[in-house]
């Protein structure tokens, strides 16, 4: 838990980059929070239609909680504001309570996203961060392909001239099939040509603002086919132009009902800043706080929620975007939420021009765009348990709803920790020559001669109650392989023994010590030292059994080895064999 002061300083707003600011810095903010404004006002409204909210409250998202974040935060770089998946997120969660678009949907949106940044500043003030480094990646990964499609699915109907459809990915695709007959073709080709031009303005040039070049072509494309006349859905008026103060309508009722799902976006919402932030500041050598990121993920959903705005989070798309147009400071996020208000006074009235399907295909790219085809590839092929986590995640979240499939994710991401916890590697060694130098490898997988009575020993984890099975298992069956002898146990793999630990340690020292051998422990790290000090491990070994490296481990047990074994022993692991007599 954070103490008073600490406390104080991560609500302060006056910030580390605050000072030492020159005039090329302010310079490069300015064009960062230009080009960052003209993509996230497309994106604002795509993002609010996929959480069914009105257009307008995804621009307020990027203006008030964009603001609050950059301040707040620890990130440099990364930018704040309304999502693709928090938005799926909060479609799946509300649209089961209220008619998405209606007054109630509006008002649970606006406190569920009261109820989130409670959440986060709660976590955020408690210290928590460094549990986010225990849920795979692998969980958002699964989330976001599985938001993905689920988005995808849902701008299909618009995309075509159809009805979005309701329910889940297979529901929504049957009625789509079953209507393809009422097709409209211009709702087809204006979608068609708002993609095109999306998909090459993007590879002419990151920092052109395709998305609004791709509305603009696909809003030209509406007026020349006359498309409103055949039956083209077009965008209403904004009900708004600027967000207004209005407190949330919070009611004991209403927390209980929203609770879980304002657990699972506040969770997505800090795991996305989180790996954003971390990973961005790795890239530019930067420090990161990922406590100070909760507050200020926190202090941006509970401030917005009062300005109507709905949850947010960190977008990799934006962050990216803001890191190669030389963003020095969070001012760049601040310039862009400020221009982007500018921009909205100006086109607010055009927004009644803009064709549905020019935005539905706008929505289909970012879902695209949304799945990490590279990152499944190499979880895939890599590793077994990640993939078992990536496709659990995935599976629940189209055929059971995002909301849970976090919940699973989380589960399935503890569950394989902490069996990699209770398993940790226990491995038998052996001397051999790599490049001139003697090192010691894996006995078995390398197939290497083994002392006859002298066995070498390393483990790799924690030695806790979890564990203890796995390596009493571990060690039966080393004698079943080649009967009992003196052990050197290097714990210097080993950074945590609990009470069952060092009973196990005290347990194979009388049972080697019984059938006349003894056993030797390599340990250095001073908290492991002191753990098995208060446990009474090194009373009961003697301080002639506890060494610090492998070579005075060594030497006392081939001391003690029989030598009527060693006169007629050919392999001559150690060294100190040249001390014993040969045949």
């Amino acid at each position: 838990m954070a103490s008073a002061r600490e406390t104080l300083q991560r609500l302060s707003p006056v910030r580390p980059w605050f000072r030492g600011r020159s005039a090329a810095d302010w310079k490069a903010d300015a064009f960062a929070g230009l080009t960052n404004a003209t993509i996230v006002l497309p994106q604002g409204v795509a993002f609010a239609i996929i959480a069914g909210l009105p257009p307008e409250y995804g621009l307020f998202t990027a203006i008030i909680v964009t603001i609050v974040a950059a301040l707040w935060g620890s990130s440099r770089v990364m930018v704040s504001g309304p999502t693709t998946a928090i938005s799926a997120v909060m479609f799946a969660s509300l649209s089961t309570l209220a008619v998405p678009g209606s007054e109630a949907y509006i008002a649970l949106a606006l406190v569920l996203t009261f109820l989130v940044g409670i959440l986060q500043l709660t976590a955020g003030l408690a210290g928590l961060g460094g549990l986010i480094a225990f849920i795979s990646h692998s969980v958002i990964v699964g989330f976001t392909a599985a938001a993905a499609v689920l988005i995808g699915v849902s701008q299909l109907g618009p995309a075509l001239g159809l009805a979005g459809g309701e329910g889940g990915v297979i529901h929504r695709i049957t009625q789509i099939t079953s209507d393809l007959g009422n097709i409209n073709i211009n709702a087809v080709i204006i979608a068609g040509l708002t993609l095109c031009t999306l998909i090459i303005s993007t590879r002419i040039s990151r920092k052109l603002p395709g998305y609004i070049i791709a509305l603009v072509v696909g809003s030209l494309a509406a007026l020349a086919l006359g498309s409103e006349a055949t039956g083209v859905a077009m965008f209403s008026p904004l009900a708004a132009v600027m967000p207004s103060f209005a407190a949330p309508e919070v009611q004991f009722s209403t927390i209980g009902t929203l609770l879980p799902a304002a657990a699972a976006v506040a969770f997505v919402g800090l795991l996305e800043a989180i790996s954003i932030g971390k990973s961005f500041a790795i890239r530019r050598g930067e420090t990161y706080d990922s406590n100070q990121e909760m507050v200020g993920q926190g202090l941006s959903n509970l401030t917005g929620s009062f300005f109507q705005c709905y949850a947010g989070s960190g977008s990799f798309t934006r962050s990216g975007l803001n890191a190669e147009s030389g963003a020095t400071s969070p001012f760049s996020a601040i310039f862009a939420a400020a221009i982007l208000a500018v921009l909205l006074i100006v086109l607010a009235p055009f927004v009644r021009f803009v064709p549905v399907p020019a935005m539905a295909a706008i929505i289909l790219f970012v879902a695209w765009k949304l799945i990490n085809f590279s990152e499944i590839r190499h979880l895939v092929a890599t590793s077994r348990s990640e993939t078992f986590i990536l496709a659990a995640t995935f599976l629940v979240g189209i055929f059971s709803g995002l909301e849970f499939a976090i919940l699973v994710g989380v589960v399935a991401s503890l569950s394989v920790f902490l069996n990699k916890s209770a398993h940790p590697l226990v491995a038998v060694g052996a001397l051999t020559e790599v490049n001139g130098r003697r090192v010691f490898m894996n006995a078995l997988t390398y197939d290497l001669p083994q002392c006859p009575q002298i066995r070498f020993v390393r483990i790799e984890g924690p030695l806790f109650f979890a564990s203890i099975e796995h390596v009493e298992r571990e060690f039966r069956q080393m004698e079943e392989r080649d009967g009992f002898k003196t052990c050197i146990l290097n714990l210097k793999g080993v950074g945590k023994i609990d009470l069952a630990g060092a009973d196990f340690i005290l347990s194979e020292a009388r049972r080697a010590r019984a059938h006349g051998k003894d056993l030797h422990l390599i340990a250095a790290n001073p908290s492991v030292l002191t753990t098995l000090g208060q446990l009474h491990c090194l009373d009961v070994l003697g301080p002639a059994n506890v060494h610090s490296n492998k070579s005075d481990a060594i030497r006392p047990a081939v001391a003690r080895a029989s030598d009527a074994v060693c006169r007629s022993c050919t392999i001559r692991c150690f060294q100190e064999c040249a001390t014993k007599p040969k045949a």
